[in-house]
């Protein structure tokens, strides 16, 4: 027997497992379009499902043998549903640009590469395209493990009627990298949004302590910039290094190995529980002594499981807060309605702003 033989065997038999992957795949994609037919027939809008897509991948985690790693798995079976959405519906996801950001690529992870992804320029548009109709959803960066909340995404919150449908967990890598104009050794300045500066201060300050750190709108942008320029370098991650064709001179430079950014998925409509859900409230307190405590012991006496509580000035008046809070649970639990009750009994305020899947992968 030849050398070749073994290997001729194992080809025919991936041959064979590539046919039945394509077969299956082909089937859902055919039971998608059913799905589709029997939604318009009853007048469903409500194409894309979030707890229903939840559901699947936590499954899919939970069934998978380790050959492959769980997020790998979970990876490609979200790229299967996105095909198979955009066979139904396809979705259309505004977000933070422009084209190369982390808010681009964490929208990509949660709806897959057939969603239609559309940049705008602040976080305040994302919101108007969303409420216009523009855009079924919207992908908002709300806090990274190392710098904290993004201000401007809460404040966004307190005047509009949008609902939080999902949220997505990016690992956050930042490389130091070059356009092809750039002289290596007369970097003079580096662009890159502020929050990455600041995530890479320490680097920097051991690696280019003298060279000017510029801080742009977005990365994107910063490496638009590069690109014309001979001294300057960008702080960017890798979507930006594929879009732009940067070179990369280092890479991961953050302080911190486990950076990472969350983002929340906005849009219209109010979720139904995944089984494994946070909700999302925001709370005006009464200035009297105690307002906090107040506010905070029901969640202990229901044994609801408080996971981020950020304060923000109120518009109303001077030097009072609205407190944003988020939670495990649904909405529709009965410990979660009797804590919203006793706080509403307590509070000036209280804006419910969804419950939602919490983050898979």
């Amino acid at each position: 027997m030849s050398e070749e033989d073994p290997l001729k065997v194992i080809r025919e038999k991936i041959d064979k497992v590539d046919l039945q992957i394509m077969s299956f795949v082909s089937k859902r994609a055919k039971l998608a379009k059913d799905v589709a037919a029997i939604k318009k027939r009853l007048g469903d809008k409500n194409f894309y499902r979030p707890e229903r897509e939840s559901q699947v991948l936590r499954k899919i985690m939970e069934l998978n043998d380790g050959t492959i790693n769980n997020e790998d798995m979970a990876g490609l079976f979200r790229q299967i549903m996105s095909i198979c959405l955009s066979l139904e519906q396809p979705v259309k996801v505004a977000y933070l640009g422009p084209e190369g950001t982390f808010t681009q690529e964490a929208a990509l992870k949660h709806f897959g590469s057939h969603a239609t992804t559309v940049p705008k320029q602040a976080i305040d548009e994302v919101f108007r395209e969303v409420l216009s109709g523009a855009c079924q959803y919207g992908v908002v960066p709300v806090e990274n493990s190392t710098e904290g909340v993004i201000t401007h995404t809460l404040d966004s919150f307190i005047d509009s009627s949008i609902k939080i449908c999902g949220e997505i967990e990016l690992r956050i890598h930042h490389h130091f990298m070059i356009g092809d104009n750039t002289k290596v050794q007369n970097i003079t300045r580096v662009y890159s949004h502020a929050q990455s500066l600041a995530q890479c201060r320490k680097w920097l300050n051991s690696n280019f302590p003298n060279i000017e750190r510029v801080a742009v709108a977005s990365n994107g942008d910063a490496a638009k910039r590069v690109e014309g320029e001979w001294n300057s370098a960008v702080i960017a991650g890798d979507m930006c290094s594929d879009l732009y064709k940067l070179q990369k001179l280092w890479e991961k430079i953050e302080d911190r190995p486990d950076n990472s950014t969350r983002f929340l998925v906005i849009g219209m409509e109010d979720i139904p529980s995944s089984g494994d859900d946070l909700s999302s409230i925001v709370v005006s307190v009464k200035n009297k002594p105690g307002a906090l405590h107040d506010l905070l012991e029901p969640f202990q006496r229901h044994s609801i499981d408080l996971t981020r509580l950020e304060s923000r000035p109120s518009r109303n008046s001077k030097w009072s807060y609205v407190f944003f809070m988020d939670f495990v649970g649904h909405i529709e639990q009965q410990s979660v309605k009797n804590v919203i009750a006793e706080i509403q009994q307590q509070a000036a305020d209280i804006k419910i702003l969804g419950s939602y899947p919490r983050a898979v992968m």
